[in-house]
C-alpha cells in the first residue's frame, strides 16, 4: 500500500446490501464519496490484502485495509481579527465565536479563520494539538455562534480532549425549531453519518455514530420553539440533523430547514413567513459551557446571551405570539 504518515483503518464489511468499495468506504470512514474514491485510486485501499477498484462490490466478512495520509500542509498565517475573549490564563482561552466566522482553515477557507486570529493573539500557539488546527479542542459551525474553548499548550489540549471524549465537557444551545415538540423534554438518540446521496451533507442512518441531543422548551411560540439544547454526543451538525429527523429543523437553516416555513398553515403561516425574513442565519447559539479547568482541577462555567441579530428575532417572535 502506497504512502506513509496520516492514520490507517482496517475494517470488516458487515451483513446487508451489495455496495460499491468507494461508497461503503465513505460511509463507514464519513469521507465524501470524491474523496474516498480518490484514495481508492491512489492506492491507499486494499481489500483482503489486495488492491481494489472503486467500483468493486464489497462483499460480508471482507477485511479492508485503509491508509488514510496526512492533509495537504497549509500555511498558516497569523491575522489581527478581533476575538471577543470572555476568559484566558496560562493554559486555555475561552472565546464567543461570532456567527460567519470559519473555525480552522480548510478548502474554500484558507484565511480569515478563528485559528487565524488565534495565532495573532497567542503566543506559541501553532503546532498545540495538530498543525492544521492548532488549540482547537471542539468546533462550531460557521454560521453557529457562541462560546469555545482553546487550548493554549499540549498539555491542556490532551486534558481537555480528554475531557471532551468522556462527554464531561458541558456543551448547551438554545435553538429556534420550526413547530412544537409533543413531549419535553426529549433526547433524540439517532445515529449520524454521511447522507448517502448528498455527500456534504450528514443525516440519521443506519451504522452511523451513536448521537444523543436532549431537548427542552424554554419558549413557545406561535409556529416555532426556542429550546434549549444540550449535547451528550458532538457529531457534525449534530443538532440540526436531530432537529430535522423529528421534523422539527431549525429555524433559518439554509441545508436541513430551508422553506419550512411555507408548510405552515392557518393564521401562523404569516407570523412564520415574518420570522423566516428576519432570521439572516441559522437560529443556533452555543450558550453555556463547562470543563474541568487542566490545571487548577476547578469547575469552570461560562454562558454567553444570545447576539443581537438572533435577539431580535426571539423578541419580535414573543411580542407576537
Amino acid at each position: 500500500m502506497s504512502g506513509a504518515g496520516g492514520r490507517r483503518e482496517t475494517l470488516t464489511v458487515g451483513e446487508g446490501r451489495p455496495e460499491r468499495l468507494d461508497a461503503w468506504l465513505a460511509r463507514h470512514l464519513e469521507l465524501s464519496r470524491t474523496r474516498a474514491a480518490r484514495l481508492v485510486e491512489q492506492g491507499f485501499v486494499q481489500v483482503e490484502g489486495r488492491p481494489a477498484r472503486k467500483s468493486a462490490p464489497v462483499a460480508a466478512g471482507q477485511r479492508v485495509e485503509v491508509q488514510i495520509p496526512p492533509p495537504d500542509p497549509v500555511d498558516l498565517v497569523p491575522e489581527d481579527i478581533p476575538l471577543a475573549v470572555v476568559h484566558e490564563d496560562d493554559a486555555l482561552l475561552v472565546v464567543d465565536k461570532p456567527a460567519g466566522l470559519v473555525v480552522h482553515p480548510a478548502p474554500g477557507h484558507p484565511r480569515g479563520t478563528l485559528v487565524n486570529a488565534l495565532l495573532h493573539h497567542v503566543a506559541d500557539l501553532a503546532g498545540v494539538g495538530g498543525r492544521l488546527r492548532p488549540g482547537i479542542v471542539h468546533r462550531l459551525d460557521r454560521d453557529t455562534s457562541g462560546l469555545l474553548v482553546v487550548a493554549k499548550n499540549d498539555a491542556a489540549h490532551h486534558a481537555l480532549s480528554a475531557e471532551l471524549a468522556a462527554r464531561k465537557v458541558g456543551r448547551t444551545y438554545l435553538a429556534a425549531a420550526w413547530g412544537h415538540l409533543r413531549d419535553t423534554p426529549m433526547t433524540v438518540d439517532a445515529p449520524i453519518g454521511r447522507h448517502p446521496r448528498a455527500r456534504q451533507r450528514m443525516a440519521v442512518v443506519k451504522g452511523g455514530r451513536r448521537a444523543a441531543t436532549h431537548l427542552a422548551v424554554r419558549e413557545r411560540w406561535e409556529a416555532a420553539e426556542l429550546l434549549e439544547v444540550r449535547l451528550e454526543t458532538g457529531r457534525t451538525h449534530q443538532i440540526r440533523v436531530h432537529l430535522a429527523h423529528i421534523g422539527h429543523p431549525v429555524v433559518g437553516d439554509p441545508v436541513y430547514g430551508a422553506g419550512r416555513e411555507r408548510g405552515v398553515a392557518g393564521p401562523a403561516r404569516r407570523w412564520a413567513k415574518e420570522v423566516a425574513r428576519r432570521t439572516r442565519r441559522q437560529f443556533l447559539h452555543a450558550c453555556a459551557l463547562s470543563f474541568t479547568h487542566p490545571l487548577l482541577g476547578t469547575r469552570m462555567r461560562f454562558r454567553s446571551p444570545l447576539p443581537p441579530d438572533l435577539a431580535q428575532v426571539a423578541e419580535w417572535a414573543r411580542l407576537h405570539r
